[in-house]
C-alpha cells in the first residue's frame, strides 16, 4: 500500500515472488562483482606496490654487489703486493721461493660443490654478479691461507737463523796480543813437550774482562788440572767455549749469558808463564780454530 501524505487517494501496488527473486539475485551477482572488482584491484595495487619495493632492492643490490667486486679487484691487487714481499721474504729466509701457479690457489672442477650454485646462476643478472664474486672470494680467501702458512715457515726459518747468529761466537773474548796460535802440535811453554794446542792464547793485563763472544748456557765453572779456573759456556747448535787461566770467573753454572756479557776476568792459574786468556772453540766435539769465528767490529754490529 502506497498511502500518500497529502489527500490524495492511497494506491495498491503487487510484486510476484519471481520478481522479488530476480533482484535479490541480480543484487547480489552486483554485489559479488564489485567484491571481486575490489579484490584484484587492492591484491592488484599490493602487487605493484611490492614489485617496485623489489625493483629498488634489487637495484640496490646490485650497486652494493657491483661496489663488492671493485674493492675484490683492490683486494686482489694488494694480495698480488703481499705475494712479490713473500717470494723475498722466502729468498731471505734461505728458503725456496713459492711456485707462481700454487700461489694463485687454483682448485680443479669447473664449478665446484656449491648446493646453491644453480640457484644463483639462475637469478639473473644480480644472482650471476653474486656468483662471480663468490668466486673471486674464495679463490683470495685460499690464496691468503697460503700466504699466511708460507709467511710463517719464513719467520720460523729467520727467528732460526737469527738464534743461531745469536749463539756463534764472533767477537774476540779479551782485549789484547794473539801470542799462541791454534795448531796440531805446538812446544808448551812450561812442559817444553810436543803437544796439541787447541786454543789460542791472548796475552792481557792482570784482570782484563772476558766476555762472552755469543749468547749461551755456562755449563761448568770449576778448577782444572793445567788449565787452573776454567769456564765452559754451551752455545747451542753444537757450539761450545772454553777459557782457561781466568784470576776470576763472574758468572755460575747453569746461568744464561749473552754477546758482550762480562764472565771472567784474565789471570795466570794453573800452568801459565804470564797473565793470558787461553781461548777454545769447540764445534760438534772437536776443536776449531778461534779465530775462524772472530769477525770485523762492522759485521759484528
Amino acid at each position: 500500500m502506497v498511502v500518500p501524505h497529502g489527500s490524495g487517494s492511497s494506491r495498491a501496488v503487487e510484486v510476484s515472488q519471481t520478481v522479488v527473486k530476480a533482484l535479490l539475485g541480480i543484487g547480489s551477482v552486483v554485489v559479488l562483482l564489485f567484491l571481486v572488482l575490489g579484490g584484484t584491484a587492492l591484491s592488484r595495487g599490493i602487487n605493484v606496490t611490492r614489485s617496485r619495493a623489489l625493483e629498488r632492492e634489487n637495484r640496490l643490490l646490485s650497486g652494493e654487489i657491483q661496489r663488492l667486486r671493485e674493492r675484490l679487484v683492490g683486494l686482489r691487487d694488494t694480495m698480488n703486493v703481499f705475494g712479490e714481499r713473500e717470494q723475498a721474504l722466502r729468498l731471505l729466509a734461505g728458503l725456496t721461493p713459492t711456485d707462481r701457479e700454487v700461489q694463485q690457489a687454483g682448485i680443479g672442477g669447473p664449478s665446484g660443490a656449491w648446493s646453491d650454485r644453480d640457484s644463483l646462476s639462475a637469478a639473473g643478472p644480480n644472482g650471476s654478479q653474486a656468483l662471480a664474486a663468490r668466486v673471486d672470494m674464495d679463490q683470495l680467501t685460499r690464496r691468503a691461507n697460503i700466504l699466511v702458512r708460507s709467511i710463517s715457515e719464513a719467520y720460523d726459518s729467520l727467528s732460526s737463523h737469527r738464534d743461531r747468529l745469536a749463539a756463534t761466537p764472533s767477537i774476540m773474548p779479551t782485549k789484547g796480543w794473539l801470542t799462541s796460535a791454534f795448531a796440531r802440535e805446538r812446544a808448551h811453554p812450561v812442559l817444553h813437550l810436543s803437544r796439541p794446542h787447541e786454543g789460542i792464547d791472548v796475552t792481557a793485563p792482570m784482570g782484563a774482562e772476558i766476555e762472552a763472544p755469543a749468547a749461551g748456557v755456562v755449563t761448568q765453572v770449576l778448577w782444572v788440572e793445567g788449565y787452573g779456573n776454567m769456564l765452559t759456556i754451551d752455545h747451542g747448535y753444537g757450539l761450545v767455549t772454553r777459557y782457561a787461566h781466568c784470576s776470576k770467573i763472574l758468572v755460575v753454572r747453569g746461568q744464561r749469558v749473552k754477546r758482550g756479557q762480562k764472565v771472567a776476568l784474565v789471570g795466570s792459574t794453573g800452568l801459565s808463564t804470564g797473565p793470558h786468556l787461553h781461548y777454545e772453540v769447540w764445534v760438534n766435539g772437536r776443536p776449531a780454530n778461534p779465530m775462524k769465528y772472530v769477525l770485523p767490529d762492522a759485521i759484528v754490529d
